[in-house]
């Protein structure tokens, strides 16, 4: 339940009766709701195509941005070791060794480091804390990070990306300078394209001194290019950094995450729910996972290697496509991608969303080899 005090500021920031009684459903429920995953989206999505029924045991799942290669032999062995303790919330300081490790490797301090189970949690948090119907969420259009804003009864502003699909963020300032938040996903989803660090910084030489701008790394360990945000956030800017062991880790099943923020920040976060408990398994995976030299290095080039032979086949058959650094990439059908996406769960190949903006255009998943030789095959046909 919200406190007095909670209702009070919601009050003040412009969010009315109705809205404020949302904000229970959001706290109490939010793994319940359309907005709060990846997952829960696609899900959706595939039922608006395909009605209920389930994913045949065989079918080629690249629609959700997951990682094929799941968790690395270090985690596994972490998972293995400490599940006998279940029984137990962290018998071993499972989530101190956690933050420990996320300190080094991040160079932030432990008191900077929020851990969740997943980033869409702190996403969440983060749009109740910083975003009202007076200040708004400003983003890219198409982007990620718009569903709990958009819920509550913030204001959100969807920007178009440039023609080099980076974050416009002199439009952005534009667009609302009196906004509450302006949120970068980096790379972004679905375009997998990279915002620069002068962007970033431009936001915070811009925005007004209460609004904080939020950059969600999500996919940042498969790009070549992007710069992380982390020495931001230690040099004490008003930024929020958000981090998913969903994606290159191969652990979205697994749930774990963080947030890298300032003290102040983070606890305007808490204020609305505190961060939902990691098991002891997802936790121990994390800690070990982050501990393995050359693991990132070694996902990003295999799927480096998977998503450029899947460019060069789309190439060949003249389909334009937006060069990525993600592990997700979208494509050019020439008709509602929605028709396209429908075609191809007939040959039980299940891609991503589509986005308003861009009817035609369909979102994909980097899978393994084989798994991008049977899309390819199957969007032959579908194509023909």
């Amino acid at each position: 339940m919200l406190s007095q005090q909670q209702i009070e500021s919601l009050g003040q920031r412009g969010f009315s009766r109705r809205q404020i009684g949302r904000f229970t459903g959001l706290l109490t429920a939010g793994a319940t709701l359309p907005f709060y995953n990846e997952f829960a989206m696609a899900q959706e999505a595939q039922r608006r195509m395909t009605g209920r029924a389930a994913m045949p045991p065989d079918a080629v799942r690249i629609s959700t941005n997951e990682n094929p290669l799941g968790p690395c032999k270090a985690g596994l062995e972490a998972i293995y070791k400490v599940a006998p303790y279940g029984g137990r919330y962290s018998p071993h300081n499972e989530v101190g060794e956690l933050v420990k490790a996320i300190s080094e490797v991040e160079g932030v301090k432990g008191d900077y480091v929020q851990c969740t189970a997943g980033s869409s949690d702190p996403l969440t948090r983060s749009s109740c804390a910083f975003s009202s119907p007076t200040r708004s969420w400003v983003m890219a259009d198409p982007g990620y990070g718009g569903g709990a804003p958009k819920y509550i009864g913030s204001k959100v502003i969807r920007v178009p990306l440039r023609a080099d699909y980076s974050h416009d963020v002199e439009a952005m300032v534009k667009a609302d300078p009196n906004a509450g938040a302006y949120y970068v996903c980096n790379p972004n989803n679905p375009t997998g394209s990279i915002t620069a660090r002068k962007d970033i910084e431009y936001l915070l030489a811009n925005k007004k001194p209460d609004a904080v701008v939020i950059v969600d790394e999500a996919y940042i360990h498969f790009s070549d290019n992007a710069q992380p945000a982390n020495d931001l956030v230690a040099a004490d800017k008003d930024v929020v950094v958000l981090r998913t062991f969903s994606k290159a880790f191969g652990m979205a099943g697994i749930r774990a995450g963080f947030a890298l923020a300032r003290p102040d920040l983070l606890a305007k976060m808490s204020a609305w729910g505190n961060p939902s408990f990691l098991p002891i398994t997802g936790t121990a995976c994390a800690t070990a996972s982050l501990r393995s030299k050359g693991l990132v290095e070694e996902r990003r080039a295999i799927n480096k290697r998977i998503r450029e032979n899947t460019f060069e086949y789309l190439e060949k058959k003249h389909v334009s496509y937006i060069p990525s650094e993600s592990n997700c990439f979208l494509m050019e059908v020439g008709r509602p991608g929605g028709e396209v996406a429908k075609a191809l769960t007939e040959h039980k190949i299940y891609i991503g969303r589509v986005w308003p903006i861009w009817p035609t255009k369909v979102r994909v998943t980097v899978g393994t080899q084989e798994e991008m030789d049977k899309f390819k095959a199957a969007f032959d046909k579908v194509m023909a």
